[in-house]
């Protein structure tokens, strides 16, 4: 039987919205293993919308849910209509997005808050004991789902291990490659751009995240 596999998207962009290549690789990654997928985002207003010409911000207003359309094909559901008895997995790749859309520790850091449907649905997984992949900087709403004692990584940078410590997580160094998985909670968890200089590097870690998320859901 194939799995059923939600992901969350969180805008279309590194700097405002999801990584593109995170994104579509997990996709891929997906389809290869035969998974059938399900795209979610909230609809809720972007923190802010960056220029990824110049970098700068720019004074206008998007949508999370219509801007996350572009990556899924239009193949997209509002998050509030995502029920977890629906699927086997959840998978969150990273971006600016899940730090500032998601949830807002792009601003408060360790003091931060998971968005009330983001944290209703993720929650949901992990009470139902089915496995969630959190990709690049998404690990850092670990602590915010699963509580203090979580193991989860993203990758090398001190500052960031740091803020997800004083949230409660116990952070694990690890190469862009390479994925930490909490087996208690069933949490899997890779670098990709936080490290990667590189798609086929962010590839090397995503793959192999999505393939022991796969796994995990077999029970």
């Amino acid at each position: 039987m194939h799995k059923k596999v939600a992901v969350i998207l969180s805008g279309c962009g590194v700097y405002d919205g999801a990584e593109i290549h995170e994104s579509v690789l997990t996709l891929l990654r997906l389809d290869q293993r035969g998974a059938q997928v399900q795209c979610f985002a909230p609809n809720i207003a972007q923190l802010h919308v960056v220029d990824h010409l110049s970098g700068d911000e720019m004074s206008e207003s998007r949508n999370v849910l219509v801007e996350s359309a572009r990556i899924a094909r239009g193949k997209i559901k509002d998050l509030r209509e995502a029920k977890i008895d629906d699927f086997d997995a959840l998978i969150v790749p990273g971006g600016f997005g899940a730090a500032k859309n998601l949830s807002d520790f792009a601003v408060s850091g360790a003091q931060c808050t998971v968005n009330p449907e983001v944290l209703r649905v993720a929650q949901g997984f992990a009470s139902a004991g089915k496995p969630v992949g959190l990709i690049c900087i998404a690990p850092a709403m670990a602590a915010k789902i699963y509580g203090a004692g979580v193991v989860c990584t993203i990758g090398t940078d001190a500052d960031t291990a740091t803020a997800l410590g004083q949230m409660g997580a116990e952070h694990q160094d690890c190469p862009v490659e390479d994925i930490i998985v909490d087996e208690q909670r069933k949490l899997v968890t890779t670098p990709a751009y936080m490290l990667a200089e590189s798609i086929s590097q962010a590839a090397s870690g995503i793959n192999k995240l999505v393939d022991r998320v796969l796994e995990l859901s077999e029970g």
